[in-house]
């Protein structure tokens, strides 16, 4: 395991920066930000991954952010691990999530009112530290994905801007339509939110480096940077495939909610 993953991890940093030249020059020069998707993968693996220099890595679900992020094994051997949320979230996992060790961003926030939801529940926690927000857009269009239409987005980000204060605005994020094919061109979906990046900045008078894009998955993280990602959520490229519990596995997993429970309520007492 050791040697695949620093020598996966070292390829795609390299490959980020290979891509971020590649960029024009009308582009934000934002250094890109590798988030490692540990999804399914043991605490192990991030551990090796952080030894090897990476420190912001993301999930998709919460229980399995929280129970890593609240593992003492990790927390010890990862005391500046950043993490970030990039799944959807259901308002009520909103306290389970914002009680996680070290989290850094949300980046799927998909309505004013989960906006709100998260803004008050960090209040709650008392820390004078902002936490670092994105806005998903839905820029597919498609039923199944999550995230706001993209006219919507200028007001969504006035709302966080002007009645969310312990929340830090970063930036915009897609997920964008699965299996596009580069050779037909750029993505769509990377130029939309590219675009609505621009009119928010307009609308709000903002300048456009101070609006992030998250775009770019394993599979097209190179074409994003090149089209102005500058944050890439990559997974299996760097861990390997994901490994899908089977329904024992799935079982003992609820199993085990009670004890991860009791992990945070711990780690909450601590933080108090």
């Amino acid at each position: 395991m050791s040697g695949e993953v620093v020598g996966a991890l070292k390829s795609v940093l390299e490959k980020v920066q290979q891509a971020a030249a590649r960029r024009p020059s009308t582009l934000p020069a934002i250094q890109p930000r590798l988030v490692a998707v540990a999804k399914t993968k043991p605490i192990e693996m991030v551990i090796e991954a952080y030894q090897h220099g990476q420190r912001h890595f993301g999930e998709n679900y919460v229980y399995e952010l929280v129970d890593k992020a609240a593992d003492p094994k990790l927390l010890s051997a990862c005391p500046e691990i950043k993490w970030h949320f990039i799944g959807h979230l259901q308002k009520n996992n909103v306290n389970k999530l914002l009680a996680a060790p070290n989290l850094f961003m949300v980046e799927t926030i998909h309505s004013i009112k989960l906006a709100d939801r998260v803004n008050n529940c960090w209040q709650k926690k008392g820390t004078s530290q902002k936490l670092n927000v994105m806005v998903q857009v839905n820029t597919s269009a498609e039923v199944s994905k999550h995230g706001i239409p993209p006219e919507e987005t200028s007001a969504t980000v006035q709302h966080i801007l002007t009645k969310c204060p312990h929340l830090h605005f970063v930036g915009l994020m897609t997920i964008g339509r699965y299996g596009y094919d580069v050779s037909e061109g750029p993505n769509p979906d990377f130029l939309l939110l590219s675009s609505v990046r621009k009119d928010v900045c307009e609308a709000l008078n903002m300048p456009l480096e101070k609006v992030e894009l998250s775009m770019g998955m394993s599979t097209d993280y190179e074409h994003a940077i090149e089209l102005g990602s500058t944050n890439v959520r990559v997974g299996s490229v760097i861990f390997g495939e994901r490994e899908y519990p089977d329904k024992h596995t799935t079982d003992k997993n609820a199993a085990n909610g009670e004890e991860t429970q009791t992990k945070m309520e711990k780690l909450t007492v601590k933080e108090q």
